[in-house]
């Protein structure tokens, strides 16, 4: 199991805040066209503080979308999503990032030629309260943001297991190891929303079994709530606690893992047999 820094529990401590609404993130009967093709045809669901909540279906389906419809990289047409009661829309994906929602990507979007260090720091952008004069001095508030980012960084290091890398330039490491480091670059944000988009694409069994007890140490250890979107049945059915089954952008059913698994419209859109739990 990962060792979780003291430093990185403080920081979950300082972030939590009020808890004076239904959910940490709701999402209402959004729809979200190109060109009358519809990516979300009144998708609903929401995420509660710590849950790990999976998102599934085929490609196409509308997954992606729904990510950069909560981050706020497209705008949907129809619909509303609440940040803790507070509606995003109209906000800029940099200030979702702000508000505590961190995401990774399905293809990996690293900083090839920095070292590890240096792209988790670049996670830190959105904490960063500085201006640049004091940081082009490194003097006074910007010297502290400085040292106190570095530590988070190395937390996050030691959490991921990733010590014996963090001098390389990413773009020499092993795949497994790049996907590790771009969560850690997500985890650097501070996030109380971590949208997981394939973790574990194109990885191997030993990588895979690997990134699982990741995830599962930050929603247990962390209490980072968590949405993962991901083609992996055995992984989405072992460590979720909810999951949505979408096709076509359409929701086809939300529930415990066991209870998709048995939902007959699931395994005739989605699986065409029963899921597995391997």
């Amino acid at each position: 199991m990962a060792v979780v820094s003291g430093r990185l529990l403080k920081r979950r401590a300082k972030r939590s805040g009020s808890t004076d609404y239904d959910h940490l993130l709701d999402v209402k009967d959004v729809h979200l066209a190109f060109k009358g093709v519809k990516a979300i045809d009144g998708v609903s669901f929401h995420v509660d503080d710590g849950e790990l909540f999976a998102i599934i279906g085929p490609n196409g389906s509308g997954k992606t979308s729904l990510f950069n419809s909560i981050n706020q990289v497209y705008k949907p047409q129809k619909g509303d999503i609440l940040w803790k009661g507070d509606s995003l829309s109209g906000l800029k994906p940099n200030k979702t990032a702000e508000l505590g929602i961190a995401r990774t990507f399905q293809n990996i979007a690293l900083y090839p030629h920095m070292t590890v260090v240096e792209n988790l720091l670049t996670g830190r952008h959105v904490r960063m309260e500085a201006g640049w004069l004091a940081g082009s001095i490194w003097w006074g508030k910007a010297k502290a943001e400085e040292i106190e980012n570095r530590g988070i960084v190395e937390d996050i290091i030691d959490f991921l297991e990733i010590e014996q890398w963090r001098k390389y330039p990413v773009g020499l490491l092993p795949y497994g190891i790049q996907k590790r480091v771009e969560l850690g670059r997500a985890l650097a944000m501070d996030p109380e929303l971590l949208l997981l988009d394939e973790p574990v694409a194109g990885m191997n069994l030993e990588e895979t079994e690997d990134m699982a007890r990741f995830i599962l140490d930050i929603q247990d250890e962390l209490g980072i709530a968590i949405i993962l979107v991901e083609h992996d049945m055995g992984l989405v059915m072992d460590i979720a606690d909810r999951i949505l089954v979408v096709d076509f952008g359409k929701p086809i059913a939300t529930g415990l893992p066991a209870e998709v698994q048995r939902n007959p419209n699931v395994i005739k859109a989605y699986l065409g047999e029963e899921l597995e739990t391997a």
